[in-house]
């Protein structure tokens, strides 16, 4: 995903402070919970709205957030509404997510399956890919009943589709080819 050269500087230069400051795991707690709260529709209309004077979104982000975050996130918060560059705030937290399991080497991986894995499951697979990889995993589940059986593994650029969904597509289309050419 495409993020601009402003939500990164911002966010490096939080991650700098964290690091700094030594406060670098709550800073990352900090930015998960403003993601999802920045993915609410209000929250969202409140940032990109052209309407809404500064000061009114600075005063309603801090009710929001109140005394639950880092006070370096704080400040970052006000310095960001300050500059008028609030519509960046999710877009800063993504980056400086990224940027924080980048540097704790932890790899991002995606499991797709019809069903929900059971947790013993999920923990050997987990177990598999640090193994694979050598590095720690954070594995998120999705559930998409389309796939029928069988799952979708991501993992960096890596991607095994092993679904159900998938071999009958392909014995589709190799049907559709040996009709073609008798």
């Amino acid at each position: 995903m495409y993020d601009s050269k402003i939500s990164v500087r911002y966010a490096r230069a939080l991650f700098q402070s964290a690091i700094e400051k030594k406060v670098l795991d709550n800073v990352y707690n900090d930015m998960v919970f403003i993601s999802e709260v920045c993915a609410l529709p209000e929250v969202k209309e409140l940032l990109t709205s052209p309407i809404i004077p500064p000061g009114k979104k600075s005063e309603i982000l801090s009710k929001i957030f109140g005394n639950k975050l880092e006070k370096l996130t704080s400040s970052l918060i006000g310095i960001v509404v300050v500059n008028g560059r609030e519509s960046f705030l999710p877009s800063i937290a993504r980056v400086l997510i990224k940027d924080i399991k980048e540097y704790k080497g932890i790899t991002e991986s995606v499991i797709t399956t019809a069903v929900t894995i059971n947790p013993e499951v999920k923990k050997k697979m987990v177990s598999f890919i640090e193994d694979l990889y050598k590095t720690k995993v954070d594995l998120k589940e999705v559930v998409n009943p389309d796939l029928i059986g069988g799952f979708i593994l991501k993992i960096e650029d890596n991607y095994i589709d092993a679904s159900v969904r998938n071999k009958l597509r392909k014995i589709e289309k190799e049907l559709k080819e040996n009709t073609l050419t008798a």
